[in-house]
């Protein structure tokens, strides 16, 4: 199997990297793994797709750290590879973090297209993942699963909504990820309010979300693998993030730490309403973060954390995910590709 990982930048991957992880299991397995980044395409005039790709030098790998140095060392295997041979193009880049170079943010997608085209699975589906662009695609899950929200740009609007939460609210903007720019308004912080939302509104619109108070022992990541919750051996890939001191905010890169989390019924009562909507976006590997019987947010462009529900369940959840996609490739293979991207995405 040949697969291929799009990535924001190979020099910022980490080893922790949940797309580190799952191109070290494919390795590790025998297969190749190409990773490339989003200035790395061409659509040549033989109406080939094609990238600049790096392979690592060495077919076992134990740790990610030996990994990522083989991958940008000049031993690591440097190509110009033909994306239509890849028989999986993993999107794994994050569009959020590319907000300085806009080009970036939608060239896996549309090339991600192209190769759908050409018979590679793509992963997540690039049509699913053009609907998902910012925050608003939250919105399009039913009602009862959501905090209460408004999303405006209006200075007024902003404050009254607020006015009718008691004065406590969440607001942050329509765009981004990692916990940047999120900020709880309270009495505490009333004063410094027309400031916050001259900031945020600047970049565009703001969403403002009811406050959970559920949200003071931080939240729950739970990965959905096709329109599941990921499950391995009996255990979930999930993990809980508590925030830091008084940060509201418990993303890891926010100062947060992790623990482990209780999947509970409430928890799979939110993935299985979420399900239908994700298997019909072609969704394959997606991460929920809950907060006590509320989803916060969906996460479909590079899931991260893998690696730390791994580290307290004990079990390979990256194997688990690669298995996924030898079947996928096997299917496509035994129906000799009758199947949608969309379809093949969660089967």
């Amino acid at each position: 199997m040949k697969i291929g990982f799009l990535v924001n930048d190979i020099e910022t991957e980490q080893a922790g990297y949940t797309t580190t992880r799952l191109a070290m299991a494919a390795i590790n397995k025998g297969y190749e793994a190409w990773v490339m980044t989003p200035g790395d395409f061409a659509y040549d005039p033989d109406e080939k797709i094609r990238a600049r790709a790096r392979h690592a030098p060495k077919d076992k790998y134990k740790s990610g750290e030996p990994y990522l140095a083989g991958l940008r060392s000049s031993k690591a295997r440097t190509r110009r590879i033909t994306v239509d041979d890849l028989d999986v193009l993993m999107l794994r880049n994050d569009p959020s973090q590319d907000t300085e170079d806009p080009w970036k943010q939608n060239a896996g997608i549309d090339f991600g297209r192209l190769a759908m085209r050409h018979g590679v699975i793509v992963l997540n589906d690039p049509n699913g993942l053009g609907k998902a662009m910012n925050k608003m695609y939250f919105q399009q899950f039913p009602e009862e699963v959501r905090p209460r929200t408004l999303i405006t740009r209006d200075r007024d609007e902003i404050k009254e909504y607020i006015k009718q939460e008691n004065g406590r609210a969440i607001i942050k903007p329509l765009q981004g990820s990692g916990g940047k720019g999120v900020f709880l308004v309270d009495h505490a912080t009333t004063r410094n309010l027309n400031q916050m939302i001259d900031a945020l509104t600047r970049d565009g619109y703001v969403i403002v979300q009811e406050y959970l108070p559920d949200a003071e022992e931080g939240d729950i990541r739970l990965f959905m693998m096709n329109g599941q919750p990921l499950r391995h051996k009996g255990k979930y890939g999930a993990f809980r993030r508590v925030r830091s001191g008084d940060d509201i905010r418990s993303n890891v890169h926010a100062g947060g730490t992790i623990a482990p989390a209780e999947i509970t019924d409430a928890h799979l009562r939110i993935a299985e309403i979420v399900r239908p909507k994700l298997v019909a976006d072609g969704m394959f590997l997606v991460g929920l973060d809950i907060v006590g019987d509320k989803l916060m947010e969906v996460n479909v462009f590079s899931p991260g954390g893998l690696g730390s529900a791994q580290k307290f369940e004990k079990v390979n959840f990256s194997n688990a995910v690669i298995e996924a996609i030898e079947r996928k490739v096997d299917y496509m293979a035994s129906y000799r590709r009758r199947f949608s991207n969309v379809q093949m995405a969660t089967l």
